[in-house]
C-alpha cells in the first residue's frame, strides 16, 4: 500500500510503499477513504512531541473493514467505520469507570508498519492513517451509517469529539452558562457548537484573526473578541455581567492562550484545557487567585469521549442539522498532495483538510 511517511522531523512528507501485517486477535484492518489533518499532526511533524521515525501519522479517518482478525465479533467485512487514536483495554481502572481516553493498559508499543525491506515504520498515535490502509484494534472503531460521506464521517474522530465532548463530556456544561471559546480553528468551532447545542447563555469566540470570529459566529458564537485586543477582558466582562466565563475552554496549543484564560474565569469557573501544547511548555499562574476564587482547572483528552455512546449522538445531531459537519471541511487533497494540505492547515486560515483516497466514494 502507499502511505506518506515522516522520514526527518520539520521535512515534508514521502510518497512510499509499506507493507501492513494482516490483524491479530482483536484487530481490524480498514480500508480507507479518508483522513482530515489535525495540528497534532503536525506536532509530530514538526518534532514538537518527539518519536521515532520513520513513522506515518494521520489519526482522524473513515473506511470500510477489509479484513478481521481472530476473536473480533462486532464488525463485518465491508461495514463503514470511523477509525480514531482511542484503544482501550477495557478492564483497567479508568475503562471500567467508562474513561477509556485514560486508558492505562492500551497495549505495548507495536507496529503493523514496514517498509519493504523490513524497517519497522511506527505507527503514529497506534493509528497511521495518512495510507491507503490501517491495522488498529477493534476498540479504536466506531461503526457508521451506510449513507454518511466518508470525508464528513472522518471529521467524527477527533476535531469534532475532542471539541464537543469538552462540553459534554469534560465540563458538563448546563443551559444557561456562559462559556468563552479561545481558538477557533477545527476543535474550536466544535466547542463552540458544543456549546450552542448545550444551551449557553452567551458563547464569546477568541482568536487572533478577525476573520475567524465570522467564521466563529455561523457555528454559533453569540460574540467575538479579538485575543490580542488590550480591553479582551474587558469586553468578556462586559458580555458577561461583569462576572467573567463560567466556562473557558482553551482549544489551542499556546501558553499565552492558558495564561489569558485564568483573568476571563468567574469565581467558581472552569477552565477546560483542550488544546495540546509543546511537551516542554509551561504556564505561570497565580495559585492563591485560583484557590481564592475557587476556580478549576480541568484536562479535556479527546474530549471524554466513550465512542459507543458518543458517535451515535453526534450523527442524530448532524442528521438534524443541528451539527455542522460539511462546513467543517476546507479542502480536499488527494494523498500524493498531502504535503500542499499540511502546509495550507500550518498556515492556520483553515477549517480542516482532508485526504481522500482512491477508496473515497464522492464529496458532499
Amino acid at each position: 500500500m502507499k502511505a506518506a511517511i515522516c522520514t526527518t522531523f520539520n521535512a515534508p512528507l514521502e510518497i512510499r510503499d509499506l507493507t501492513l501485517a494482516p490483524p491479530r486477535a482483536g484487530e481490524v484492518e480498514v480500508t480507507l477513504a479518508a483522513c482530515a489533518i489535525c495540528h497534532s499532526d503536525l506536532h509530530f511533524i514538526e518534532g514538537a512531541w518527539g518519536g521515532a521515525l520513520p513513522a506515518v501519522y494521520g489519526h482522524e479517518a473513515a473506511g470500510r473493514v477489509s479484513a478481521l482478525g481472530p476473536g473480533v465479533v462486532d464488525y463485518a467485512l465491508g461495514q463503514p467505520v470511523l477509525v480514531t487514536l482511542i484503544r482501550s483495554c477495557g478492564t483497567c481502572t479508568c475503562c471500567s469507570a467508562g474513561h477509556p481516553v485514560r486508558c492505562e493498559h492500551a497495549g505495548p508499543e507495536y507496529t503493523p508498519l514496514a517498509l519493504p525491506d523490513g524497517t519497522p515504520v511506527t505507527q503514529g498515535m497506534k493509528t497511521g492513517a495518512f495510507a491507503e490502509k490501517v491495522t488498529v484494534a477493534a476498540s479504536q472503531l466506531a461503526p457508521l451509517p451506510d449513507d454518511m460521506p466518508m470525508d464528513v464521517a472522518a471529521l467524527l474522530a477527533c476535531g469534532v469529539i475532542t471539541g464537543v465532548g469538552a462540553v459534554f463530556n469534560t465540563a458538563g456544561m448546563p443551559a444557561g452558562a456562559t462559556a468563552v471559546v479561545i481558538g477557533t480553528g477545527g476543535v474550536g468551532l466544535n466547542a463552540i457548537q458544543g456549546a450552542r447545542i448545550a444551551g449557553a447563555r452567551r458563547v464569546i469566540a477568541m482568536d487572533v484573526a478577525p476573520e475567524k470570529l465570522d467564521a466563529a459566529a455561523e457555528f454559533g458564537a453569540t460574540d467575538g473578541v479579538l485575543a490580542t485586543d488590550p480591553d479582551a477582558r474587558k469586553k468578556v466582562q462586559a458580555l458577561t455581567d461583569g462576572r467573567g466565563a463560567d466556562y473557558v475552554f482553551v482549544t489551542v496549543g499556546a501558553v499565552v492562550a492558558y495564561e489569558q484564560a485564568l483573568g476571563l474565569t468567574a469565581p467558581g469557573g472552569s477552565i477546560i484545557m483542550a488544546g495540546m501544547t509543546g511537551s516542554d511548555d509551561y504556564m505561570r499562574l497565580n495559585p492563591m487567585m485560583v484557590a481564592f476564587q475557587e476556580q478549576r482547572l480541568v484536562g479535556s483528552k479527546m474530549g471524554g469521549t466513550v465512542l459507543r455512546r458518543d458517535i451515535p449522538r453526534l450523527i442524530d445531531l448532524y442528521r438534524q442539522g443541528r451539527l455542522k459537519l460539511n462546513e467543517l471541511i476546507s479542502a480536499r487533497y488527494p494523498l500524493d498532495r498531502i504535503n500542499d494540505a499540511i502546509a495550507d492547515t500550518a498556515k492556520g486560515g483553515t477549517r480542516r483538510n482532508v485526504i481522500v483516497f482512491d477508496a473515497f466514494e464522492g464529496g458532499t
